[in-house]
C-alpha cells in the first residue's frame, strides 16, 4: 500500500515537472541587407595653402561728409537717403542774409573805390597830382576787389553741392537746423566703386603685400569675391595691434557698401585629409563617415576641422588610401553591403 503511493508521488511530480517546461521557438533570422550602389573616393593626404580669415566690411572707395562752411539756419535741403546725385548737384542751402549784407557792403565799397580811381587817375594825367597819390588809390581799389572776392566766395559756401556722382547714405540735419562749420548735414557715397576693408592682426604683418590677390566670402552676393590690396597701413594701431589694408572688388551686381565679409590671408602651407562634405553624416554631436572595406560599409567615426568649398577637413579617425562612401551616406547601415560603383 505504501508502495502505492510513493508511485502516485513520484508521477504527479513528474507531471508538474513537465509541465513547468515550455517547448521554446525556434530562432528566426533576420533577413540579409541588401546591396547598395555607392560612389567613393580615395582619401588622399595633400598639400594645400593654409588661411587665417580675418573679418572686416564692404565699403565705398569714394565717400563724403558734407558740411556747410558758414553759420546758418538750413533754409533748402533738397535730398534723400537713397536719392541718387550727380556733382554740382545742389543738396542743401543755409540762410546767408548775414553774409548778403556784407557782400552788398563790399559792392559799395569797390564803387566807391573805383570812381576815386578814375578821379585821381584823370587828375594825374592834367598834372595836377602826383604818381604816389595816384598809386595810393589803386591800392585801395584793389583792396576793395579783393573783399568782394573774399565775400563772394562765402556765399558759395553757403550751398552744400556733391562733390561727385553717387548716393545720399545719412541725413544728419533737418530745415531750420543751425549748420556749422565741422557739423557734417549729409553723408554720400559713390556705389559704383567698392573695397573691403579689414584689421589685420600685426602676426600676419608680412603676410600681405600691395598687388596682392586675395579671396573673400561675403555675407551677400557671390559665394567668393578675389580683389587686389589697393592700400596697406605700414604702422600697426597701439591698442587693437593690427595695421588696416583695403582690397579693391571688382563691379559686382548687388554688392553693396555694409556687407560683413572674411578675408583669407595665406600663412603656410600644410599636409591635412580632405574629403567631400557629402561623404560626412553628422548625428547629434556624433560625425560619421561609411569606408568602403571589402565591398561593406563600416561605420568610422571621425573629427572634421575647417571647411574649404565642397570639402572639409579631417584631423582624426581616417587614413590616407582608405575608401570612404561621398554618396547617399543617409542611408547606409555599418556592415551593410555596398555595389561600388
Amino acid at each position: 500500500m505504501q508502495s502505492n503511493k510513493i508511485t502516485l508521488a513520484w508521477l504527479g511530480s513528474m507531471l508538474i515537472l513537465s509541465g513547468c517546461h515550455k517547448q521554446q521557438a525556434p530562432p528566426v533570422s533576420e533577413p540579409p541587407l541588401p546591396p547598395m550602389p555607392a560612389k567613393v573616393q580615395k582619401v588622399e593626404a595633400r598639400t594645400y595653402q593654409a588661411f587665417e580669415e580675418v573679418v572686416g566690411t564692404v565699403r565705398a572707395r569714394q565717400r563724403a561728409s558734407l558740411e556747410a562752411k558758414v553759420t546758418g539756419r538750413i533754409i533748402k535741403l533738397l535730398v534723400a537717403p537713397g536719392q541718387k546725385v550727380s556733382k554740382d548737384e545742389l543738396l542743401a542751402e543755409v540762410d546767408a542774409r548775414e553774409i548778403q549784407a556784407r557782400l552788398d557792403q563790399a559792392m559799395a565799397v569797390r564803387q566807391q573805390a573805383e570812381t576815386e580811381l578814375k578821379r585821381y587817375t584823370t587828375l594825374f594825367d592834367q598834372g595836377t597830382t602826383t604818381r604816389q597819390e595816384l598809386e595810393r588809390v589803386e591800392q585801395q581799389y584793389k583792396v576793395a576787389v579783393a573783399a568782394v572776392k573774399e565775400v563772394e566766395s562765402l556765399m558759395g559756401e553757403a550751398k552744400v553741392k556733391a562733390p561727385f556722382d553717387g548716393v545720399i547714405t545719412r541725413k544728419l540735419a533737418e530745415v531750420g537746423d543751425l549748420a556749422l562749420p565741422g557739423r557734417p548735414i549729409l553723408e554720400m557715397e559713390d556705389p559704383t566703386s567698392l573695397r573691403f576693408e579689414a584689421d589685420v592682426p600685426e602676426a600676419l604683418s608680412g603676410k600681405v603685400h600691395l598687388g596682392q590677390s586675395l579671396t573673400m566670402r561675403l555675407a551677400v552676393g557671390p559665394e567668393t569675391i578675389t580683389g587686389t590690396v589697393s592700400e596697406l597701413e605700414p604702422v600697426a594701431d597701439p591698442y587693437s595691434r593690427t595695421f588696416r589694408i583695403k582690397i579693391d572688388l571688382p563691379s559686382t551686381p548687388g554688392l553693396r557698401s555694409g556687407v560683413f565679409g572674411r578675408v583669407a590671408v595665406p600663412v603656410s602651407q600644410t599636409t591635412t585629409l580632405r574629403v567631400p562634405a557629402s561623404a560626412v553624416l553628422v548625428r547629434g554631436q556624433m560625425e560619421i563617415v561609411f569606408v568602403a572595406d571589402k565591398n561593406r560599409a563600416k561605420l568610422r567615426l571621425v573629427k572634421t576641422g575647417k571647411r574649404f568649398g565642397s570639402e572639409v577637413e579631417v584631423v582624426a579617425g581616417l587614413e590616407a588610401g582608405e575608401l570612404v562612401v561621398v554618396e547617399g551616406v543617409a542611408q547606409l547601415v555599418d556592415g551593410q553591403p555596398l555595389k561600388i560603383q
